[in-house]
């Protein structure tokens, strides 16, 4: 009897990232995991190659994860794929199809599976081989962690040497943020710790050194944090460990350990969004501004930590004041960095219930960005898009740390820092059109000129700064329009960082 030949695959974002999910399947196909495989692509690969890279190996059945980055790019691949090999039955899971409506056409797929697909992929393989009739689409039930083998054994060394390790210690989120898919899942189910903890300890001894946690709030239960961060403190240095954490749950215990971390170690991704009560209340989103701001002056000051702070633009009654009254003050409380992103309305959450109150506009193309509300034109959601661009180029590259303050450091006690950056980012926009392949070199310029021209700052000044930034990494020339500015300078030149926490140094 002919085996039947099963390919499981997805599109990542980008080369260094792996699909946790995958494995997690892999691992639990049991008599089937011997005729089953991982093929991995991202969005930049040309989808026909995928097609015919995913059919040289002849599958009978071929799972795909949908994520919101690579919703369109599925769309396109399961057309091919029926075109050439229509015998093949093609299965989807993943976010973008565990919700209604589905907003991509996903008619050609043969099977959908909606929710998390750890045991229920195997069923379904069994289903088929056998004949036996299935619905379409299956919704299924939460699985029992603890009855889910674990996905580590399954990372390569390619992907342990190459890619970002993806792991977890739980899942779901106890909050109802109403713009995020966690919030469908308000219980929060962990795994067995002492097995997860052998598992990690199996990557370390493979070489694993850049493990990035996936859990939505990793400090929800303080002693299963901190078993994990003792795990790391107990390590030899480098390493690199990222975590998703709530900003207003850090106890004693927690900040002693956080503050026993070496430089460039852990990484903290708080997702504050907005500091407005009122906004916040809209969304049902809860805020403790007074234990946020201890929390982030704590790891500010006490810390070697790299944090990430996210900010959304288009949220439902905000307006771009609200906005930039948000930023100006996360930019008191820290110098770290801040990620400002663009409201989408994800299919299954309940942002949709502002709707008609607040003239919310999105897009029905992934990534469902919004275009327009009461608040904001749409000419505003684009003036922001570019802003979110540009503040990541000089901003959060921290290539501009010493400089770029420049721009709003006018004397007063409290810095204007969204008027400032808004203003310099419809200038740099009238000059490139553009808000991709600007070169570092280039973005150097566009910042001299700025600041020497449109702020009529002293060009000495400017220079001094500027060639503080544009020099700290050995190797480099100094820029054309800098040179006449340094013949007294001398530079402290460092080697370039390593690793995935490249940022600031």
């Amino acid at each position: 009897m002919k085996q039947t030949k099963i390919v499981l695959t997805t599109l990542n974002s980008r080369f260094t990232h792996s699909a946790i999910g995958l494995r997690y399947i892999y691992a639990n196909m049991q008599e089937l995991q011997e005729d089953t495989e991982i093929l991995e692509f991202s969005i930049n690969d040309a989808i026909q190659t995928v097609a015919e890279k995913i059919l040289l190996h002849s599958p009978d059945i071929i799972g795909l994860g949908v994520y919101i980055w690579n919703a369109s790019h599925i769309r396109e691949l399961i057309h091919i794929l029926k075109k050439v090999s229509p015998q093949t039955t093609i299965v989807l899971g993943g976010p973008e199809v565990t919700y209604l409506p589905f907003r991509v056409n996903y008619d050609d797929a043969d099977y959908i599976i909606q929710g998390e697909g750890d045991l229920a992929f195997y069923k379904l393989c069994k289903d088929i081989i056998s004949q036996t009739q299935h619905e379409r689409i299956s919704r299924m039930s939460l699985p029992n962690l603890k009855e889910i083998k674990l996905p580590y054994d399954y990372y390569t060394d390619d992907d342990i040497k190459n890619r970002y390790i993806y792991v977890e210690i739980s899942r779901g989120c106890p909050f109802e943020c109403e713009f995020c898919l966690s919030s469908m899942d308000e219980k929060v189910r962990a795994f067995h710790l002492e097995e997860v903890l052998a598992a990690f300890e199996k990557l370390w001894q493979r070489g694993a050194r850049n493990f990035k946690f996936v859990d939505r709030t990793f400090n929800i239960n303080i002693k299963t944090a901190t078993k994990i961060l003792d795990f790391f403190l107990a390590k030899e240095p480098p390493y690199f460990a990222h975590f998703e954490v709530i900003p207003d749950h850090f106890p004693a215990s927690l900040r002693e350990k956080i503050k026993s971390f070496p430089h460039g170690a852990l990484q903290l991704e708080i997702g504050i969004q907005t500091l407005n009560l009122e906004i916040a209340n809209n969304i049902s989103r809860q805020l403790k501004l007074g234990k946020i701001k201890d929390n982030i002056a704590f790891l500010e000051n006490e810390t070697t930590a790299h944090i990430h702070l996210d900010l959304i633009v288009g949220l439902p009654g905000e307006s771009l004041e609200s906005f930039g009254a948000n930023l100006d003050e996360l930019m008191q409380m820290s110098s770290c960095e801040i990620q400002i992103g663009i409201l989408k309305k994800l299919s299954g959450t309940h942002i949709s219930r502002h709707d008609t109150t607040y003239g919310m506009v999105y897009s029905d193309i992934p990534p469902y960005d919004i275009l327009k509300n009461a608040q904001l034109s749409f000419e505003d959601i684009q003036i922001m898009k570019r802003f979110a661009r540009f503040w990541d180029l000089f901003y959060n590259s921290g290539n501009f740390k010493n400089s770029l303050s420049l721009l709003w450091s006018d004397g007063s006690q409290r810095a204007k820092v969204f008027e400032n950056f808004y203003a310099f980012g419809l200038w740099i926009y009238e000059q490139t059109d553009s808000t991709w392949k600007i070169s570092l070199q280039r973005q150097g310029e566009l910042l001299f000129e700025y600041l020497t021209t449109q702020k009529s700052l002293n060009p000495q000044e400017v220079a001094k700064k500027m060639l503080s930034d544009m020099m700290k990494l050995k190797g480099r020339a100094v820029p054309h329009y800098l040179k006449p500015y340094a013949a007294n300078f001398k530079a402290k030149a460092k080697l370039g960082t390593s690793g995935f926490n490249k940022r600031q140094f």
